[in-house]
């Protein structure tokens, strides 16, 4: 049995109904591969007979120390940020294929797939040079490096199994409305990431070129001032009105999955958004840690920090490279008004 029998659209969220009687799989699965063999016909019955969240955390689990050996050769502590916008697309087509080859309805979870393949550092060099005890990082690189982002991004995805189950109980509403109402959601957030990205790496192109050659590139000039360069970090576009727009956008993506599901089952909470918190709490340490270091670069970025906000839009503050501007104008005049 790979999925469980549910009466009701709730069932579905229920962590005792749809996830716990499956949870032995994990550690019978292997022995069924390793039987299995080479042999093809083997390897698609135990894949298409083992529940699908099981295989999903299986594999997570399985690159684990794929991972922290690489890592370890290479001292390079950032290959899980190398799979991160490759896993969860890669999980969720997982569920459209299992769910196709058991002849379950895959309109949710296609959907979903579809989303999070549009959707599709440095950091730990910093954290390395804190941590001097080699045994304490090596810790560190197991359990949260590796593990527990691993699968945190097999978690994150889990509102699709949830589409999976959903699509098996016959009192499930159909593919509707509010169905296209979220999923868009998803996409709109997709975009304005992108968008945000985009905007950053033109701010760095044109400031690398503008160290260079001490010019604004004539492309850029209807984007950037020369005191903009000078300052070394964006503060226009949607950088003027969050600190972090991509970062924003990219928890609104999975926020938004998760609470697709809630909607579906009808429930306020479900324990699918155990990967939607852990996703939100990574981002909010690492943005930590990320401003801390450019707050050491850039003196002004204490007064951005200052003027706009983390992730939300201080509506009142105005946009960002207007409070700034406004700001350094004060400076000046206070500055030629003390000469004078």
């Amino acid at each position: 049995m790979a999925l469980p029998t549910l009466a009701a659209v709730p069932d579905c969220a229920n962590f005792t109904l749809s996830v716990q009687p499956f949870i032995s799989q994990l550690a019978s699965l292997p022995p069924a591969i390793l039987d299995a063999g080479r042999d093809f016909q083997a390897l698609k019955h135990v894949y298409t007979s083992t529940n699908p969240l099981v295989v999903a955390i299986s594999f997570s689990l399985f690159l684990v120390p794929l991972l922290l050996v690489v890592s370890e050769i290479n001292k390079n502590y950032s290959q899980v940020d190398r799979l991160w916008s490759i896993l969860p697309p890669i999980y969720n087509g997982h569920y459209v294929l299992w769910s196709h080859l058991n002849g379950v309805s895959t309109d949710r979870t296609w959907t979903a797939f579809v989303c999070t393949f549009i959707w599709g550092d440095y950091r730990w060099n910093i954290v390395r040079d804190r941590i001097n005890n080699r045994f304490i990082f090596f810790l560190l690189n197991v359990f949260f490096i590796c593990l527990a982002q691993s699968l945190l991004l097999v978690l994150v995805t889990t509102p699709t199994y949830i589409f999976v189950l959903l699509n098996t109980v016959r009192s499930a509403p159909a593919f509707g409305l509010p169905d296209l109402a979220f999923s868009r959601a998803m996409i709109f957030f997709i975009i304005i990431e992108y968008f945000a990205d985009q905007q950053q790496w033109d701010f760095q192109n044109a400031k690398k070129s503008y160290q260079e050659t001490a010019r604004v590139p004539q492309e850029c000039k209807d984007k950037f001032s020369a005191d903009d360069l000078n300052r070394g970090f964006v503060i226009s576009g949607l950088w003027s009105w969050c600190r972090h727009p991509n970062f924003a956008a990219e928890q609104a993506v999975w926020l938004t999955l998760y609470a697709w599901s809630c909607y579906s089952t009808q429930t306020y909470v479900n324990w699918s958004g155990i990967g939607a918190l852990g996703y939100v709490l990574l981002f909010q340490a690492s943005t930590v840690l990320t401003e801390r270091i450019t707050a050491k670069k850039y003196p002004e970025y204490d007064d951005y920090q200052y003027l706009v906000g983390k992730f939300i839009p201080i509506p009142w503050l105005g946009s960002g490279h207007k409070a700034m501007s406004k700001k350094k104008r004060s400076q000046k005049e206070a500055h030629e008004k003390k000469i004078e």
